[in-house]
């Protein structure tokens, strides 16, 4: 059995791939979406061994809306046609519901990056919480929709970006 700072080394090496992942989308190169399809069910798995781990409030951070518009921006121009994707169909209100994995991706990278500053500010603890709390009510619906859609793709072989 994992000790809770096995559990959050884990977690913190994982985000730190997570993160790095989208900051050099650009050197990554064609293989890019498939490196992430193989590192969210690791990320999936990280986050839930937290729930291990002594639970405590983390006040969530004030976002700067320009940096996260900026990054999703830039996610949605390097997925072109493979950023959007159908969700559901609401058949009371014959709509079909929409999303976009480059808004998944920016919301689990803000939410991952606030945990590994407040590790930087010695904090493990609070990292930990901050992650399981705001994947809990914020990023794991995200965390699965990305999943999803990216097992889509994978099926119809449009992982390889160009």
């Amino acid at each position: 059995m994992e000790t809770e700072s096995e559990i959050l080394t884990g977690m913190v090496a994982v985000a730190q791939e997570y993160c790095g992942l989208i900051e050099r989308m650009e050197e990554e190169g064609g293989d890019w979406l498939k490196r992430l399809s193989r590192l969210l069910p690791r990320l999936h798995a990280a986050v839930d061994a937290l729930a291990s781990c002594a639970d405590e409030t983390v006040q969530a951070p004030m976002l700067d809306l320009d940096t996260r518009f900026e990054l999703y921006n830039h996610l949605r121009q390097r997925l072109g046609d493979r950023d959007s994707y159908w969700m559901e169909f609401d058949a009371i209100g014959q709509q079909h519901m929409s999303g976009s994995l480059a808004d998944d991706l920016t919301d689990i990278y803000f939410d991952l990056k606030h945990g590994l500053e407040l590790l930087k500010e010695a904090w493990p603890q609070q990292a930990a919480a901050l992650w399981k709390s705001s994947y809990r009510l914020h990023w794991g619906q995200h965390l699965v929709d990305a999943e999803r859609h990216l097992y889509s793709l994978k099926i119809r072989n449009q992982l390889q970006l160009s």
